[in-house]
């Protein structure tokens, strides 16, 4: 054979090239349905499923899906508040870094609200809680607990002391309130301030108040607070004597109420008939004496009349 003859144009021509082609693209085609599984029998990877939720800004938590039925209702400007002024529906306020495990979801148009369940409250209602997928990241694997780190004993005392005149709010346990909610709720008209204000849940219940100045230290509902820390024997005495074995940060809780002491003259709390105020150590205590008995052990004891004083911070 005499090499020098060959013409290596007749072996590549249009023809010959497309024809390679798309042989080659075959090819191709088959490899990458091999690595997938299909060739050899095996499923294709499924898509994880989105099991769990982290909260990346102030997150409302209801106890109903029907969030607009709350925040606008029917003509789209009604606020659902009691005759108390109080949206009931608010369960609390979870903080940025919360994590919620995903138990159903229901779709709107352009986002979702989620049945979830958290550690950071671990008290079960009727008909669930239910947050807007808006508030939070969703996560297909379960991300660390959000990090509780107890801020100094004078932070917490002036970041109570700075609430002073901020509104009770069911539920609110965020001062300055959650602009989202306006933004992701628009209500169809002008509001009063305070209609406004109750509408971006800016304030705090009684609770609420030492949950947000603690950063979520501590358990977020009242019935928890009969347990914290270590009891202060209080039974038996009067208030003045009571007063002079309070600390500051002691909380005096009674049925669906706390106190907290700032110092030796003042405590703290959040009613709805004033809001967050200060008041006099003793008077307080002379006033809670008037319905309540002082009590120990509240396990032992009961809490339907009484009043326990319990010391968690010890620093």
């Amino acid at each position: 054979m005499n090499i020098g003859t060959i013409n290596p144009l007749k072996y590549y021509t249009p023809s010959f090239l497309c024809q390679n082609i798309i042989n080659l693209s075959v090819v191709m085609l088959f490899l990458f349905t091999a690595c997938n599984g299909k060739v050899h029998g095996k499923q294709p990877l499924q898509k994880k499923e989105v099991r769990y939720a982290v909260a990346v800004l102030p997150t409302p938590v209801l106890k109903t899906p029907d969030f607009y039925s709350v925040f606008g209702g029917k003509d789209g400007r009604t606020l659902r508040l009691t005759p108390k002024n109080m949206v009931e529906e608010v369960e609390f306020v979870a903080l940025p870094g919360t994590v919620f495990t995903i138990e159903k979801t229901i779709r709107k148009d352009t986002y979702e609200i989620l049945k979830v369940k958290t550690e950071d409250y671990p008290y079960p209602t009727q008909k669930g809680h239910y947050i807007d997928s808006r508030f939070a990241e969703k996560k297909t694997e379960k991300p660390a607990e959000r990090i509780r780190i107890l801020p100094d004993k004078n932070a917490i005392i002036n970041k109570l002391v700075s609430a002073k005149g901020a509104i009770y709010v069911w539920g609110g346990n965020y001062v300055k309130g959650i602009p989202e909610m306006i933004e992701f709720y628009k209500p169809a008209g002008k509001l009063s301030e305070e209609v406004h204000d109750r509408w971006i849940l800016k304030g705090v219940d009684c609770s609420g108040l030492l949950y947000e100045a603690t950063d979520g230290y501590i358990p977020r509902n009242v019935e928890s607070l009969f347990n914290l820390g270590s009891a202060v024997d209080i039974k038996g005495l009067n208030p003045d004597e009571i007063a002079k074995k309070l600390k500051p940060l002691d909380i005096i809780v009674y049925k669906r109420h706390v106190v907290i002491v700032l110092d030796s003259r003042q405590a703290i709390q959040s009613t709805i008939a004033e809001g967050v105020h200060l008041r006099s150590l003793a008077g307080i205590i002379r006033t809670i004496s008037e319905t309540m008995m002082p009590a120990t052990n509240p396990r032992e004891e009961g809490i339907a009349d009484k009043f326990v004083v319990r010391r968690w911070y010890f620093n």
